[in-house]
């Protein structure tokens, strides 16, 4: 019997539930306010540029795939090869445009044909100062094709395609000063009247840069010759494969390698996939100032051990074991680490949404950076607060009562 009591008898450690483990561990924070602050300041920074580089890689994603839905993935170009034996220059037939539109699958089509006249402001502008601008003749259904439009004015019809008259690509027409249509450009000894100004067209920069002629016009007033110099296609999206195998063939059945084939959207598909490669170094920066700000949480639990021995001597004489002195210690760090990790997600994400803002680019934040982001907070939290809390759990009560 006496043995039996003895056993019943003996003290047994209260347990914490989860509530207790957290208003112990938050004891801590709230009599340090200032400290914690600055402690969680460096875990915010490393979260916060981690989250902002990757929001705005993936904001500046969304945009070029935005752009890519709009002006569709299923335009080719087709323009002479380069030769390899002759040393000639090599030409598309002049019924190269006919010959596409013939092709199943082919929806529509149109030319540009480069001519060799300059264009300038006016005649007292020397004739060597082309500022980069090239001559093109245009078919009328080029800007379908593209699906362009005109920032003002318009585009040609089979009236105006015979006149002198000319459409700039914006980048020509601010290249040229010209900032409305009924202005007028000085092309081989003579004026056009600009008619339209093009907004801009990513998949089409050498057009963006010319000023374009009716194709009419061009071959009686400008000596064109006629050859198209590069023709372009919009086919359905299914048929884009099959179309690219008998664009060379078509336009030139005799020697189909004559015509070299390119995707246009191909330059805006590779700058999408590869979007935020550059961001690696920043996300490593971000990393380090993510570990800087753990190395400050470790620091900050060391010196909270040492202030709060009396507190910690208190409790073990209490009868808190020594794993229940871990627990209160590590679950102080992961709340100063969670502190920070949730600034830093705030900060980060309104840093993308001002980007987002400034740039006119849809606001994207992964959700994957964000669980990422905070996970690592935690798990730093935990590592920072390991050895302060097996230092605090290794305390003599009564050492620890007589030092303070």
């Amino acid at each position: 019997m006496t043995g039996t009591g003895n056993r019943r008898n003996r003290l047994r450690a209260a347990r914490l539930s989860p509530r207790d483990v957290a208003h112990v561990g938050a004891s801590g924070l709230r009599s340090r306010p200032m400290r914690v602050v600055l402690s969680a300041l460096g875990i915010a920074i490393g979260i916060a540029t981690m989250v902002a580089v990757v929001g705005v890689s993936a904001s500046s994603k969304a945009q070029l795939l935005q752009r890519l839905d709009r002006l569709g993935t299923n335009m080719l170009v087709a323009a002479p090869g380069d030769p390899l034996f002759s040393g000639e220059e090599l030409k598309l037939p002049k019924d190269a445009v006919g010959r596409v539109s013939r092709i199943e699958g082919v929806e529509s089509a149109g030319a540009t044909g480069d001519i060799d006249r300059t264009v300038r402001r006016s005649e007292k502008i020397p004739e060597g100062e082309t500022g980069g601008i090239s001559v093109k003749a245009a078919t009328e259904g080029l800007l379908e094709v593209l699906r362009g439009r005109t920032a003002s004015g318009t585009w040609f019809n089979a009236a105006n395609a015979r006149y002198p008259s000319v459409v700039l690509g914006h980048v020509a027409a601010e290249r040229l000063g010209i900032t409305s249509p009924g202005q007028q450009v000085w092309m081989d000894d003579r004026y056009f009247t600009v008619i339209g100004i093009l907004a801009p067209l990513p998949l089409a920069p050498d057009v963006e840069r010319s000023a374009l002629t009716g194709w009419s016009a061009s071959k009686s007033l400008l000596g064109f010759d006629g050859h198209p110099t590069s023709v372009y296609e919009r086919s359905a999206d299914a048929a884009v494969h099959d179309v690219r195998k008998l664009l060379g063939p078509s336009i030139s059945p005799e020697s189909p390698r004559d015509v070299k084939v390119t995707d246009p959207s191909a330059a805006l598909q590779a700058k999408a996939d590869t979007e935020g490669a550059f961001s690696t170094l920043l996300l490593g920066l971000g990393g380090i100032a993510l570990l800087v700000g753990g190395v400050g949480v470790a620091n900050t639990m060391i010196i909270s051990v040492l202030e709060r021995r009396y507190e910690i001597g208190l409790r073990r004489s209490l009868g808190a074991t020594r794993g229940q002195i871990r627990i209160q210690f590590v679950t102080e760090s992961l709340m100063l680490s969670g502190l920070g990790g949730l600034a830093g997600v705030a900060l980060g994400a309104a840093a993308t949404a001002a980007y987002a803002a400034s740039g006119d680019l849809p606001w994207v934040v992964p959700l994957w950076s964000v669980t990422a982001g905070f996970g690592a907070t935690l798990a730093i939290g935990t590592v920072a607060g390991l050895y302060p809390a097996v230092r605090a759990a290794r305390l003599s009560p009564t050492l620890a009562l007589h030092a303070a």
